[in-house]
């Protein structure tokens, strides 16, 4: 489909389902050969990335664990810069290898609130594995290891992604029509 309507807003065809499974693909072969030898802990952060998270962990080759936590910032389309922690997380982290997974990386706040509450628990290492970054919006210093694909500041839904809970179920992604 080039257009979707998502409530009262259309959207516009903006990446295909193929070269998100190209990127996915690429990453996860980057984290496996950075992560040989080992066994992390794969958190994901709910509800945006649980698609990427499941197309990503279908391509790693380690022994790997994987788990969710949810916090969120967004209202409607637009970020209210204020996070909320959801569900928290259970694991003992401590002295383990951590890639936190998450759908969309834009201001960056959010991360740096859940940065906080990982490394507070003492793992060995923490990296961010991101499916999409905004570098124009990142607001505070992030080293994101892992990028899927950089992009431009639309409001974007698709693939995990939701405008008020609605358009997750989409394939590809799609951005608002100004």
């Amino acid at each position: 489909m080039k257009t979707v309507q998502v409530k009262d807003k259309q959207f516009e065809l903006f990446i295909s389902e193929d070269k998100l499974q190209r990127e996915i693909k690429r990453i996860a072969d980057s984290i496996c050969n950075d992560y040989l030898g080992k066994s992390p802990l794969f958190l994901v952060i709910l509800n945006g990335s649980f698609m990427f998270a499941s197309d990503l962990f279908k391509n790693i080759q380690l022994p790997v664990e994987i788990s969710f936590i949810k916090v969120s910032s967004y209202s409607g389309v637009a970020s209210t810069e204020c996070v909320k922690e959801l569900i928290g997380l259970n694991e003992d982290i401590e002295g383990r290898d951590i890639i936190i997974v998450e759908d969309v990386v834009d201001t960056g706040l959010t991360m740096k609130d859940t940065l906080a509450l990982i490394n507070a628990k003492n793992p060995s290492s923490v990296s961010i594995c991101t499916l999409l970054f905004k570098p124009n919006k990142l607001q505070v210093n992030l080293d994101i290891k892992y990028v899927a694909m950089e992009i431009p500041d639309d409001f974007i839904v698709g693939y995990g992604l939701d405008y008020d809970g609605y358009g997750r179920n989409l394939r590809d992604i799609y951005k608002i029509i100004k």
